[in-house]
């Protein structure tokens, strides 16, 4: 009988990224599902015997993604096309599957040749898994293997209840330990593979808690708390980590099709079926050849991408170009009073508030196109306009407030807003208010000044407020707005009312009122 090696290859986190660019720029970075597809086909050729999981986070995150959305929406989904072709045995929900709203997700998964997995989505009506199974069984040469998955259930402090609607998101950790005591009981399969879109709570090595507990990410505790669990795979967090915890392997494989997980198990079939030995490793892109082959599939697609982006919109007068991100939360910049106009316009409101969501953002330059809205707003939220006192405002402004630290009279990040990924997207920035953080003093007692048009707010006073809906949902560790009163749902994603707002006008002139500012000495 001897041995049989089996090799489960996982992705996460792949974003939309196909070709091995930044769109940005188009300066080429090694990324993306074509060059992963050569690690993969190489990795066929090592081990016939091979199990190829996406974990969740695929079919969102770029123009290829979000020009598919808004321009060809009926036909095919190109990174469906890309996870056909190379054969996926399963894919996880992640939770920006849902941004372009449910339409657009059940499409993909109906294009789809592979099963895809969350035993914790329901719907909530029947309350059975949305997307049809919980978790599959393969049989490799006689190895019986279990591919359970399970998404994070935060979902609904984020996204758009709309896209959502009919969804009930029941607790991943629950979920994962009742079904995987189920298929020990009931299938009995030789390795149990929990695909888990989310991260760790706590860190790997020393348990020690690395955020607010609030259930986003649980695999620290599934691996301590669920028995019969051999390879958890994770994601959502973006990290790299090729580890054990527990007896249980762990993997992360980064994020935009960086790199991809590889855990490998050895077993003895000479007296009924033993793991003898398991290994993981993180294949990196970097250095790999483009599959040229696989990138033709979607080519069509990339084209009419890269024409769109191409497009010129508008002008801007003065500088609206960003040096860098640190010294724009220091300081207004025109850029980020120019993303409070939209969002007031579009909403009727005024006062807003916005972050810079992408560190590298480069700001707009001269000649606008819309290659240049996208490198600088990612995401495709939409906007709402919600009711909140004077302490929410105040209690908001106290939470970014702590995004600095002072020490020896020198301004840092705090580690909260970077570990275990960088989250410099929750420090937001406010216009139609002025307001002062005083770095000198302690956190959660920093704002020093809060008022509107020259008069002190009162914390009892109600004011409404133009955000995303994801931070008027309470992400990013915003409670004070959860479960507050919506006056206003704007259903358009950003960087269309980003474009509109410049065609409309033609011209955009930079500038900055401060309207806030920084004291720390």
């Amino acid at each position: 009988m001897g041995t049989v090696k089996i090799t489960i290859l996982q992705t996460s986190d792949i974003h939309g990224n196909v070709f091995p660019l930044v769109y940005s720029s188009n300066k080429e970075k090694s990324l993306g599902l074509g060059k992963i597809s050569t690690i993969i086909k190489n990795e066929r050729k090592k081990n016939k015997n091979l199990l190829l999981i996406d974990n969740g986070d695929l079919i969102q995150g770029t123009p290829l993604t979000f020009h598919h959305v808004k321009k060809n929406q009926l036909k095919n989904n190109p990174m469906i096309t890309l996870l056909n072709e190379l054969k996926y045995d399963a894919a996880v929900i992640g939770n920006h599957e849902f941004n372009y709203g449910m339409s657009v997700l059940e499409h993909a998964v109906s294009q789809s040749t592979f099963p895809w997995l969350s035993a914790n989505i329901l719907h909530k009506n029947t309350m059975d898994p949305i997307f049809g199974k919980p978790y599959i069984i393969k049989v490799v040469e006689g190895i019986k293997i279990s591919v359970l998955g399970v998404t994070t259930h935060y979902i609904p402090n984020w996204e758009n209840p709309c896209h959502i609607a009919d969804l009930t998101f029941e607790d991943a950790f629950e979920t994962a330990k009742k079904w995987v005591n189920f298929i020990k009981k009931n299938e009995d399969p030789d390795i149990m593979i929990v695909s888990y879109h989310g991260g760790f709570e706590r860190d790997i090595y020393t348990g020690e808690r690395l955020e607010e507990i609030t259930g986003e990410n649980q695999g620290y505790q599934m691996c301590q708390q669920i028995n019969g669990i051999d390879v958890l795979l994770t994601g959502h967090q973006h990290r790299t980590i090729t580890e054990t915890i527990n007896n249980v392997v762990v993997v992360q494989p980064s994020f935009n099709g960086q790199a991809i997980g590889k855990v490998e198990f050895l077993f003895d079939k000479s007296q009924g079926i033993k793991i003898v030995d398991k290994t993981v490793t993180m294949i990196k892109a970097e250095n790999t050849n483009t599959d040229e082959k696989l990138l033709a599939l979607v080519k069509e697609n990339e084209q009419k991408t890269q024409e769109w982006l191409d497009q010129t919109i508008g002008k801007v007068v003065g500088d609206m170009m960003i040096k860098d991100g640190f010294s724009l939360r220091l300081k207004e910049h025109p850029i980020i009073e120019f993303i409070n106009k939209v969002q007031m316009d579009a909403a009727g409101v005024s006062i807003s508030a916005t972050a810079l969501f992408y560190n590298e953002s480069p700001g707009i330059p001269n000649q606008i196109t819309m290659r240049d809205i996208v490198a600088n707003y990612i995401y495709p939220n939409t906007l709402k306009v919600i009711r909140v006192s004077g302490k929410d405002i105040k209690d908001a402004l106290e939470r970014s407030a702590a995004y600095f630290l002072l020490k020896d009279g020198i301004i840092d990040v705090n580690p909260e807003f970077t570990h275990p990924k960088p989250q410099h997207y929750n420090y937001d920035m406010w216009e139609g208010i002025e307001y002062t953080f005083d770095l000198t003093k302690p956190i959660e007692t920093r704002v020093v000044k809060l008022a509107k048009d020259g008069k002190s707010i009162r914390m009892d006073e109600t004011f409404d407020v133009v955000m995303n809906n994801y931070r008027a949902g309470g992400g990013g560790n915003y409670p004070m707005f959860k479960g507050k009163p919506v006056i206003k749902d704007i259903p358009i994603d950003m960087s269309e009312l980003m474009a509109e707002y410049i065609l409309k006008r033609k011209i955009i002139h930079a500038e900055a009122n401060h309207n806030w500012n920084i004291i720390w000495s």
